[in-house]
């Protein structure tokens, strides 16, 4: 039982990760893309988690830490973006 309610929840998983790439394509502003971005890399983590469940292994829990910490820095930096136009600023010295 407990079987198929992880394999349920993959399903429901995958189909919330293609909804997110549909509003990441066709999103009218950046920050809609940038949302839908941000919705996917967590929808991925929680697919990793319940494969790691799934398989009864540990060896996933990496993996979805280096995740969280990719999405959290790429959404800082389109935050940055939208906002300024730049991520890096550059001063230089003339």
């Amino acid at each position: 039982m407990f079987d198929a309610v992880l394999l349920l929840m993959l399903f429901l998983l995958a189909i919330a990760i293609l909804a997110g790439l549909y509003r990441a394509i066709k999103g009218p502003s950046m920050a809609d893309r940038v949302i839908a971005l941000d919705l996917i890399s967590i929808m991925m983590i929680a697919l990793i988690g319940v494969v790691s469940l799934y398989l009864e292994t540990e060896a996933f829990l990496e993996a979805i830490l280096l995740l969280g910490i990719l999405a959290f820095i790429g959404a800082v930096a389109f935050a940055k973006y939208i906002e300024r136009g730049v991520i890096i600023e550059r001063k230089r010295d003339d």
